[in-house]
């Protein structure tokens, strides 16, 4: 896990776990605690590190995450990142009365060396 600083203060963090490490199954994810940065790049700036770090420091073929369809913003991001969504399971998160999907999005190495360079 590595922390989102902006304006001298902690925003946020950036985490990877492994789904099933014998297999080489990377899931990330981020969480910007401080809504007053939503919307300001952040997110996107600390996905666009830490993809490049876990790509250049561990030997994977993929990294992923998980949403949910209750977070457009989210889901936007992953997008200019290069992501796509894999797969969709359909109303398996129940949050304030409503059912949202949960979203799972992807990216290979091959994809990430081929937009950066």
């Amino acid at each position: 896990m590595l922390v989102i600083e902006a304006d001298g203060k902690l925003i946020g963090e950036v985490s990877f776990y492994w789904e099933e490490k014998s297999t080489r199954w990377l899931e990330m994810g981020i969480d910007i605690y401080d809504t007053q940065y939503w919307n300001g790049g952040y997110g996107t700036e600390a996905l666009k590190l830490w993809i490049s770090y876990l790509f250049e420091h561990l030997d994977i073929a993929r990294v992923g995450l998980t949403t949910w369809s209750g977070n457009p913003r989210m889901i936007a991001c992953a997008e200019k990142l290069g992501m796509q969504m894999e797969g969709r399971m359909r109303k398996c998160r129940y949050y304030k009365g409503v059912y949202y999907d949960s979203i799972r999005m992807g990216l290979l190495r091959e994809e990430w060396l081929g937009a950066i360079t």
